[in-house]
């Protein structure tokens, strides 16, 4: 016999296998449920209900299973050996081989015969399950204690886990059961992978540390210097994928032609620390800037078309950052539009802050200080929502504030536009004549003004006396005024030498005539036999490749800008802490507390940083493809550079303010630069002819005449006059037009909806409130009725007052009051501490 016996109930029949060691029955309930003949059984089986048994495909639909077993001497055996030769053998051996046959289904894995749930005990058993569910979804809502939380918890899921398969009937039972089990396995995949997925965010644990020391103001600029650094690397990608390697791999070797070739006056240097900082020499000769490829329309065994890459790169890298940024944009404002954070809002901070899953004591540190500066953060919201001012004196100062910033943007202006002026005219004369500020006047300049008039403006702020979050604003737009002052200014000096450029590009064209007409005359003279005459590339007077020169700079002023930052890091805040920090016992006064104290995180300044040098990538990898590959470094080395220089070297702000829900401002910003970064580009692509000896677009009037030249070579006929006909003016004003037009209606009804969701915001406040108040005169009545209820008692009481008999209230006050009141008044109060469950 098998040592474990379950229960199987069904419509007919109800089959009863019984465990050896089982005990007695502590509760017998659904006894009344069973046959009589069943009844005197019920005592072998656990605490167990018809509709929750357990099938088992060893038991046989047989009443009488024990009947088997039963000896001589057994109980069941008046018959004794008579039973077994008796009228019912026939009966038992036709029930043996039903058994045998059984088994030997059981052991084939058929499940022909467990159809033995009814249909109400299935319904029970589904009801309870999903209770058990439910349960298991609110469990963390309960106010238990979390010893007794855990255990309904596991009893809930050992109860799901084992009666769930039971949902299922019949042949459909088991294919429900392993439905069931793989649902379980993808959900626990799902939450894995989730997992997994949120351990791969880059400099996440850094990020959260940082938010839970400084706040969330510093922590956003982190979350957008990791945003920047994914931009780029699919920017990187698309340069260095489809425009460097092909070049480096299947273009002509260097040295082969005179646009990859060192000239030889330059060689002696080429290779000079000097030289090679100033991206000149090698470096200027290589697939690191625009001058060296090749204008073969096809290159490689794969005839890869290289210069329709370089231009269809350059035009998708702008592309795919304004379709990134304005999607960015639509989320965070989707993500922006939650509910009322104004309501109880210390209420919510003090009871629902803490997370009762840490494990973690360095975890546990963090949030307890995130929770703290979210208190400073709330407080600082109340103060200055409450605030009283004097508008006069407020408005005088602002007025004067924003004449100090005017002042200073005209003047870095014009000083940006002298310097460059300046540096022509030592081009126009040889830089070998100049040292090395004379070289990099420019850039030094630039980042010397990015780095000092932040400062200032830092300064000029505090006279405004704006609330936190509106002077980082008002901060962040005078120093993106200064930043694109000072581009635009550098751009209108470039163009100036871009002219210079085309003007001597003009002369050399005229002299190089001459020289290859010299050269053929003096070959064919030398040379009577006729064969070819061979000049080193190296000796071949070559033009002025405005385009690398424009790359150059962008290099030059991305590369002072990443050692400024760096500088400025190590040697301001860095060394300021070490002062302030080692000096401060041996100081007049206290150093941490008065002047130079430790340094604070310049959200501003750091925030435009990064907007000004994405700027100047858009702008400059056009002419440089590995101006993409140089931002990514930088961003990852200052990602690691000031996480530690914040958490070593700076305190958190005097005035900690809550960062806004969404990074919208500092993309609006960076959407603007973005697009003020496209026009010059698209500028020189459609209107200023490209370098004649330099170059992928060499020997063609306009860039974009390499589209124009494949629709014609690799493309039907049709399909290029489509195309013509389709970037027809007459076609694209319209359609410019219908895009505007249905921007502006889809604005209106953005505007349309915020505002019936402000309405209804409203609505429900109003109602909530009307709520309150009717509550509150609830209370009221209730207490009203509960003091004439304690004075009806002592009315009522033996010693005084009125019969019993009598009706204390001639209304019906008084006759709500004749027996509850007294029962209100005896009744013990309740126990305290939490419910248990059912």
């Amino acid at each position: 016999m098998p040592k474990h016996q379950k229960l199987v109930a069904s419509e007919n029949d109800v089959r009863i296998e019984v465990d050896e060691n089982a005990g007695e029955l502590e509760d017998s309930e659904g006894e009344e449920d069973l046959p009589p003949k069943r009844r005197e059984k019920n005592w072998r089986i656990p605490n167990m209900k018809p509709w929750l048994a357990e099938t088992d495909d060893e038991g046989a639909n047989v009443p009488d299973e024990e009947d088997e077993d039963d000896g001589e001497g057994s109980p069941a055996g008046k018959r004794g050996k008579r039973g077994r030769k008796g009228p019912g053998a026939a009966n038992r051996k036709a029930r043996d081989k039903r058994k045998d046959k059984k088994k030997k289904d059981g052991d084939d894995g058929s499940d022909e015969d467990e159809d033995d749930i009814t249909e109400e005990e299935l319904d029970k058993l589904k009801e309870a399950v999903e209770e058990k569910k439910k349960l298991i979804a609110t469990i963390r809502n309960k106010p238990w204690k979390m010893k007794q939380k855990l255990e309904v918890l596991k009893d809930a899921q050992q109860f799901v886990e084992k009666f769930e398969g039971a949902l299922g009937k019949g042949k459909g039972k088991k294919f429900y059961a392993y439905k069931i089990m793989m649902l379980k396995k993808w959900m626990k995949f799902q939450r894995d992978f989730e997992n997994f997925r949120t351990a791969c965010i880059p400099w996440e644990m850094k990020i959260k540390e940082i938010e839970s020391h400084f706040g969330s103001s510093v922590a956003s600029y982190f979350i957008f210097l990791r945003w920047m650094y994914g931009i780029n690397m699919i920017l990187f990608g698309l340069t260095f994928g489809l425009v460097m390697v092909p070049e480096a791999l299947m273009g002509k070797p260097h040295g082969s032609i005179p646009r990859k070739t060192v000239p030889r006056a330059e060689q002696p240097s080429a290779m000079n620390f000097a030289t090679l900082y100033d991206f000149s020499g090698f470096a200027q000769y290589s697939v690191l800037f625009y001058g060296y490829y090749n204008s073969q329309r096809t290159i490689g065994w794969l005839q890869f078309r290289l210069p329709l890459s370089y231009l269809l790169v350059g035009i998708g890298t702008i592309a795919y950052s304004f379709m990134v940024v304005i999607r960015t944009m639509a989320k965070n404002a989707n993500d922006d539009g939650g509910g009322d954070d104004n309501s109880f809002n210390f209420s919510w901070k003090m009871y629902t802050s803490w997370d009762f899953l840490i494990g973690n004591p360095e975890t546990a540190d963090n949030k307890f200080a995130s929770i703290t500066t979210s208190f400073k953060e709330s407080i600082l919201e109340e103060q200055e929502n409450r605030k009283e001012e004097n508008i006069h004196l407020v408005r005088f100062l602002r007025v004067l504030a924003n004449f100090l910033v005017m002042c200073t943007l005209a003047g870095s202006g014009y000083l940006i536009y002298f310097v460059v002026r300046r540096s022509q005219q030592f081009a126009l004369e040889g830089y070998e004549n100049y040292g090395w500020w004379e070289r990099n006047e420019v850039n030094t300049v630039m980042s010397l003004l990015g780095m000092f008039c932040p400062t200032m403006f830092d300064v000029v702020s505090g006279l405004e006396n704006y609330h936190p979050r509106i002077a980082l604003r008002w901060q962040l737009g005078r120093i993106f005024a200064l930043f694109l002052g000072n581009l635009y200014t550098f751009l209108i000096a470039l163009m100036d030498e871009i002219n210079l450029k085309r003007q001597e590009e003009k002369v050399v064209q005229h002299n190089m005539t001459m020289w290859y007409a010299n050269l053929f005359n003096a070959s064919y003279s030398e040379n009577s036999t006729g064969a070819p005459f061979v000049v080193d590339p190296s000796d071949v007077p070559r033009g002025p490749c405005w385009e690398t020169m424009v790359g150059q700079e962008f290099v030059r002023l991305t590369v002072n800008d990443i050692m400024t930052t760096y500088v400025t890091i190590l040697t301001g805040d860095f060394l300021q802490a070490v002062f302030v920090r080692f000096f401060n016992y041996c100081w007049c006064w206290d150093l941490e507390y008065g002047w130079p104290s430790y340094c604070e995180f310049d959200i501003s300044g750091n925030v435009l940083g990064l907007i000004f040098n994405q700027g100047m990538i858009w702008m400059g990898s056009f002419y440089a493809p590995c101006l993409p590959a140089i931002n990514v470094f930088r961003l990852h080395t200052s990602m690691y550079l000031q996480c530690w220089a914040v958490m070593c070297c700076d305190v958190p702000h005097a005035r900690v303010f809550k960062a806004s829900r969404s990074n919208n401002f500092y993309m609006a910003m960076l959407l603007f630069i973005l697009f003020l970064a496209m026009l010059p580009v698209i500028y020189t692509i459609v209107s200023i002819p490209p370098s004649f000896d330099c170059g992928p677009f060499s020997g063609k009037q306009r860039m974009y005449e390499v589209i124009q030249e494949t629709l014609d070579n690799d493309f039907p006929a049709w399909f290029a006059k489509v195309f013509g006909y389709a970037s027809n003016p007459g076609l694209i004003l319209p359609f410019i037009l219908l895009m505007v037009m249905s921007i502006y209606y889809l604005n209106a009804t953005s505007k349309g909806y915020q505002a019936a969701i402000l309405e209804l915001k409203k609505k429900l406040q109003s109602q909530a409130e009307e709520n309150k108040k009717r509550s509150k005169k609830a209370a009221e009545k209730a207490a009203e009725i509960a003091a004439e209820a304690q004075e009806a008692s002592k009315d009522n009481s033996p010693g005084g007052g009125p019969n019993k008999n009598e009706n204390p209230g001639a209304g019906p006050k008084g006759k709500n009051l004749e027996v509850p009141p007294r029962i209100a008044v005896t009744k013990p109060p309740p126990t305290k501490g939490p419910p248990k469950p059912s």
